[in-house]
């Protein structure tokens, strides 16, 4: 259980604070509207991933009995994370221009989310997989990686919003630089484990 704890942490985090479309616009309605709006956006995962959980989960429920296609999915998890904590690691200080609009800060906060890949990419590849490993210790594995990964996710981006609201300095600074560092190379490491994993179901290894 405490395995995939230690997961959902850490790819809670990765997320959460990694330069994105989401994290732009907690950080642009937060500067114009107001802290609380910065935290409305930051809720948004949590109503956006339900229904691509559910269809990733439908489609690897599918394939659960082709482990050769499992095994590709984790090469390609494996090159995801890559390039996610490739990414990661090159990040530089967030810029806090702030583009014209509206508010609404919720709306588009879920049209953000749906709208990008990048949730996509993970479920399918990475963290439907995970669930399934989760599910096979039991149902207290699945809620620590869940409820690490959305804890970690949504408090990091509310945590920033937060801190922005009182200092534009803060995602611009050293700490911020080197916790993403940090972060990039756990996500590193973890897609080695990935790698193994479709190794594995491949029979290569």
């Amino acid at each position: 259980m405490f395995q995939f704890l230690g997961i959902g942490i850490l790819l809670g985090l990765s997320a959460g604070i990694a330069p994105g479309p989401l994290l732009m616009l907690v950080i642009s309605e937060t500067l114009r509207h107001g802290t609380r709006s910065g935290i409305t956006v930051a809720l948004a995962p949590i109503i956006t991933d339900l229904p691509i959980i559910a269809c990733s989960l439908l489609i690897l429920a599918n394939l659960a009995s082709y482990g050769p296609v499992l095994g590709v999915v984790s090469l390609i998890g494996s090159l995801f994370l890559c390039y996610t904590g490739y990414q990661t690691l090159r990040v530089t200080p967030v810029d806090l221009a702030l583009p014209g609009g509206e508010t609404r800060s919720l709306a588009k906060g879920v049209l953000t989310n749906l709208l990008s890949p990048h949730p996509y990419l993970f479920w399918i590849t990475v963290g439907t997989p995970l669930i399934y490993r989760s599910l096979q210790e039991g149902p207290a594995a699945l809620a620590a990686f869940l409820g690490g990964f959305y804890l970690c996710l949504v408090g990091s981006k509310v945590i920033l919003a937060l801190g922005v609201g009182r200092s534009r300095a803060l995602l611009r600074g050293r700490p911020y630089l080197y916790t993403m560092r940090l972060l990039g190379l756990l996500l590193l490491l973890f897609a080695l484990f990935l790698l193994r994993d479709g190794l594995q179901l491949l029979g290569i290894i």
